[in-house]
């Protein structure tokens, strides 16, 4: 399954920079199983950095990391069979990563394009941006703002080549994956 990692965030703050909240953020990803229902799961560590100025998109910058090691599907064996070299490879690639090339605005919504690396494979991506939220002050008195952002991939696309085909035809892991980030960010 591909869920890769990454993530977006903008500020409704004139040129501000932010920071993950890793413990507020995640990557989540749905794959087809067996045609039949998606396999839901998650990244709970994203790390990064956010630039964002909205009368200035050509300056938006959005650099985040996911710690492959922590998916999370609710069935260890599961896990355990993406963290292999058949999927992930955590040993050998521990992170997913997104690194932006480009903001816009298009009907009002934001999108981010940017690189997309999982399984030490690099393809460009695009970011459909619900938000992001406009700039608050958190509980503990630091200006946060959220975004969502969601992609579809190819797994095939980034390496992630395994597969078993089903007696009555089709595949028990799906090609495409959904990816949607969910990130909260605070500000520097």
């Amino acid at each position: 399954m591909r869920t890769f990692y990454l993530l977006l965030l903008s500020a409704a703050a004139y040129g501000a920079e932010y920071t993950i909240d890793s413990a507020h953020s995640a990557a989540t990803f749905g794959v087809r199983h067996m045609m039949v229902s998606t396999v839901r799961g998650h990244f709970s560590k994203v790390t990064g950095k956010v630039s964002y100025d909205p009368q200035n998109l050509a300056a938006c910058k959005v650099e985040a990391t996911v710690d492959a090691t922590t998916i999370d599907t609710r069935e260890a064996k599961r896990d355990a069979h993406l963290k292999s070299p058949d999927f992930f490879d955590v040993a050998k690639f521990p992170t997913l990563s997104f690194l932006s090339t480009k903001c816009t605005r298009e009907g009002g919504k934001l999108k981010i394009a940017g690189n997309l690396t999982i399984h030490g494979v690099t393809k460009p991506v695009l970011l459909d941006v619900d938000g992001p939220s406009p700039e608050m002050k958190s509980a503990g008195g630091v200006m946060i703002i959220g975004a969502s952002a969601n992609t579809k991939i190819s797994r095939k696309d980034f390496g992630m080549l395994w597969n078993r085909l089903l007696e009555a035809g089709g595949a028990v892991v799906g090609d495409e994956v959904l990816i949607t980030l969910d990130i909260e960010a605070k500000r520097n």
